[in-house]
């Protein structure tokens, strides 16, 4: 072979090796460009499944809170069965599309349901193997959605910083800070000299002489709340409490004097002496310190329906560790309305711990408690009030330095019958009596898992809490 016809054949074996492995990487870029797409396609197509997957789920959750509407407390998808139980999404164009199953389950105190809770799983006919699970609970809502709920005319003053809704079925003077709804039953009302309207004017159902920058947060009138319908059947808890919970009756002296531990336990001891109330003090109301008291017991509560009745009045304090309800009555006697006085601290033990405390008439402040006081909880004064008696100088030395007190903090609920008062003023805004600062804030955990029987405020079943476990 010619050395030209050798240069030839091998210019030729360059090109076809160059055009192979050319050829080659087009291949493998084509192909991993296909590829790329069918594999976006069929992400697209599966998050497009996971998406419906998610609204059929949810159309669980929907149909149940639908289900509990016309047939409170029913758990079992009217089966009487245990489930999963199993519905069919229906698509108005397409019909049915994709099915949902719910598990259900409840949560009960003293066998009266308190919560729902429902898990959906929702997955199409074009792919049940892309399954969304959405949980949720259900619960009528409660007193605790609140930071109060009152029955009379009321006046918050400049001190006073406030966490969540207020509402009020008579008129508010809205004077401290609020950073959600003010709601007033009332399109207008009368603002007398007690309310520091002086003379007598007409205003707003709510209404404010500061400058607060919230007052689009301020409705009126609102749908009143049905105070008669919401306070709490005291005879039912008297009956459940004597068979399931903690009873105590009349103590034959002045009381018990309830003192919660952290280890989730309650110290009962009975008030043998209290106190005698100098003459023309506070404003012939009572001072309500203990003297002389009794060990009863240490009881635990029983998980299961962890209540405490006492029928007589009670002073209390301590370190809260579990769910509690107590209630202080006398439902068999007429005319006798025992009443609460919070003796000291009340705190929680830990974030899970709750308490709800109903008074059948007030649930007062006493008079020898902390500079700075917190209280947790729920407190309910059913036919009277719930603040501080008004106390002067005339008392005695021995506690004349408790008259003033600095702070209080309350995280939680104030129910009352009556007009609140915890600070006093002169008629020229001097500083008298009670606690100087005042901070108030519902509690969002007794929101999602209240204590046992607490007041409802509407039949109709809530989402409480909403999650995708996806």
């Amino acid at each position: 072979m010619s050395l030209a016809n050798l240069q030839k054949n091998t210019k030729s074996g360059y090109l076809l090796l160059l055009v192979l492995v050319f050829s080659a990487v087009f291949f493998v870029i084509t192909s991993t460009f296909v590829g790329y797409i069918f594999t976006q396609s069929k992400v697209i197509t599966q998050r497009v499944q996971l998406e419906q997957a998610g609204q059929i789920a949810e159309a669980g959750l929907n149909y149940y809170k639908w289900f509990l509407a016309h047939y409170p407390g029913d758990v079992t998808n009217g089966t009487g069965l245990p489930g999963p139980y199993i519905g069919v999404y229906n698509d108005p164009e397409g019909g049915a599309i994709g099915e949902y199953s719910l598990e259900i389950a409840s949560s009960t105190y003293c066998g009266e349901l308190a919560s729902i809770d429902v898990q959906s799983t929702g997955h199409t006919y074009a792919d049940p193997l892309v399954k969304r699970t959405i949980s949720a609970r259900h619960a009528q809502p409660s007193v605790a959605d609140y930071s109060f709920i009152l029955n009379s005319d009321v006046w918050v003053g400049d001190d006073v910083q406030i966490i969540g809704p207020y509402h009020s079925n008579g008129g508010i003077r809205m004077d401290g800070t609020n950073n959600s709804n003010v709601t007033s039953g009332q399109a207008s009302w009368n603002c007398t000299s007690s309310f520091g309207c002086s003379p007598t004017s007409t205003k707003n159902g709510v209404f404010t002489t500061t400058a607060n920058p919230n007052v689009s947060l301020f409705e009126f009138p609102s749908a009143p709340v049905n105070f008669a319908g919401m306070t709490v059947d005291l005879s039912l808890i008297q009956s459940k409490a004597q068979s399931q919970g903690l009873y105590f009756g009349p103590s034959g002296k002045s009381g018990y004097h309830l003192i919660f531990k952290s280890n989730g336990t309650v110290e009962v001891r009975r008030v043998n002496s209290k106190e005698n109330e100098p003459n023309g003090y506070a404003w012939g109301r009572y001072m309500n310190i203990l003297k002389g008291t009794s060990l009863v017991g240490t009881y635990t509560p029983p998980a299961n329906c962890p209540l405490i009745f006492v029928e007589d009045q009670v002073w209390l304090e301590g370190a809260v560790n579990g769910k509690f309800t107590l209630a202080v009555a006398d439902v068999d006697t007429s005319g006798v309305d025992p009443s609460i006085i919070l003796n000291n601290n009340i705190t929680y033990s830990n974030t899970s711990s709750g308490l709800l405390s109903i008074g059948e008439y007030d649930v007062l402040i006493g008079l020898q408690v902390p500079d700075d006081m917190t209280l947790n909880g729920i407190f309910i004064a059913q036919n009277g009030h719930f603040g501080r008696n008004h106390y002067d100088t005339s008392m005695p030395n021995a506690w004349e330095d408790y008259i003033k007190r600095n702070s209080l903090t309350i995280n939680g609920t104030i129910v009352s019958n009556g007009r609140v008062g915890t600070k006093w003023v002169s008629g020229t805004g001097v500083y008298l009596s009670g606690f100087n600062n005042r901070f108030n804030s519902y509690d969002r955990n007794l929101v999602l898992d209240p204590p046992p029987l607490v007041p409802r405020t509407s039949d109709l079943y809530q989402f409480t809490y909403w999650r995708d476990a996806n």
